[in-house]
């Protein structure tokens, strides 16, 4: 089912979570582990993530260099699948640039379609920790939106192969992301909401947040989007913080900022047993306010943490 049925039949606010696919060796139990405690609050959906492939070049015999892979996540197609056969819940893959050409692109949304996947979240995806800027592959998406539009040529039977007659539209519904504090590449807001604006008018069809502590920073940008022709749902992420390293971690690689209440109480903490309790009351209090304000759906990035997660659901929901 589309996610924007669901966010247009429903007549509250939604809750739904965001997950990491397990490191390779890993079992899918530990993804069941994270959801299993979550489901009591019938989530809407649950997204999976998508991490590139990590190598590094060991120097071998004779001074020759090896690429090897360090870090691989198994594959979201099937993730995806796993969850939707066990929970009976929307699963939404992500589907990045970065480290696909168009093909493969084209061929995993196929895959998608056939296991019945309905919901698509098209993301330009992060550079390489071996790259100073992001780049594409050979073959593949430098923008967001080029995924957008790829999705929409599908969906309308046009696929890569021109050649192809009579080919089956498929039907996702696509999801975009969005930055209520600006994208840290771009060079200011307006230039932003344009971005965002090209992928709705390309056929992103509802928008998820990057996390957010400030509730007037997701107030804010939804009022800019509105005033920018920006119509489609706009869905709020929210993150726990659960350690002290994050006060700084976290507005380093989000671009979020920690508003100053939350600051002051955060730096009270002696470990992160009270960083967590602190995280959680300041969650529940923006998630309360956000019901309030109706917003279309709590997102959770949980990272695999059921328990935080769980508590501002049991106070909220």
């Amino acid at each position: 089912m589309k996610l924007t049925h669901k966010l247009s039949e429903s007549k509250k606010t939604l809750f739904s979570i965001e997950i990491l696919p397990p490191l390779k060796g890993k079992s899918i139990q530990s993804i069941y582990d994270s959801i299993d405690p979550l489901m009591d609050f019938k989530p809407a959906f649950v997204d999976v993530t998508y991490h590139r492939e990590e190598y590094i070049y060991k120097k071998r015999e004779g001074g020759y260099l090896e690429k090897v892979s360090i870090r691989k996540r198994p594959g979201t197609v099937g993730i995806c699948a796993a969850i939707m056969n066990k929970y009976d819940v929307e699963a939404v893959p992500h589907i990045i640039c970065g480290g696909f050409t168009k093909e493969e692109t084209e061929n995993a949304l196929i895959d998608l379609q056939f296991l019945g996947i309905d919901n698509v979240l098209a993301l330009r995806g992060d550079s390489i920790k071996t790259e100073p800027a992001f780049v594409p592959e050979p073959g593949g998406h430098a923008f967001a939106i080029d995924l957008v539009k790829q999705i929409g040529e599908m969906n309308k039977g046009k696929y890569l192969d021109e050649d192809m007659t009579d080919a089956a539209p498929t039907n996702f519904c696509v999801g975009v992301a969005a930055y209520p504090e600006k994208h840290f590449e771009a060079p200011n807001m307006i230039f932003d909401l344009k971005h965002l604006k090209a992928k709705v008018d390309a056929g992103a069809e509802y928008v998820v947040t990057q996390m957010f502590f400030d509730n007037s920073k997701y107030f804010e940008f939804v009022k800019l989007c509105r005033e920018h022709g920006i119509n489609v749902p706009i869905i709020p992420g929210l993150k726990i913080l659960t350690a002290k390293k994050q006060i700084t971690t976290l507005p380093k690689i989000f671009q979020c900022n920690i508003p100053q209440p939350f600051y002051e109480e955060l730096e009270k903490c002696t470990d992160d047993k009270q960083v967590k309790e602190v995280g959680i009351k300041w969650c529940i209090e923006q998630s309360k306010e956000l019901i309030k304000a109706n917003v279309p759906c709590l997102h959770f990035y949980t990272m695999g943490a059921s328990e935080t997660t769980k508590a501002v659901a049991k106070a909220v929901f």
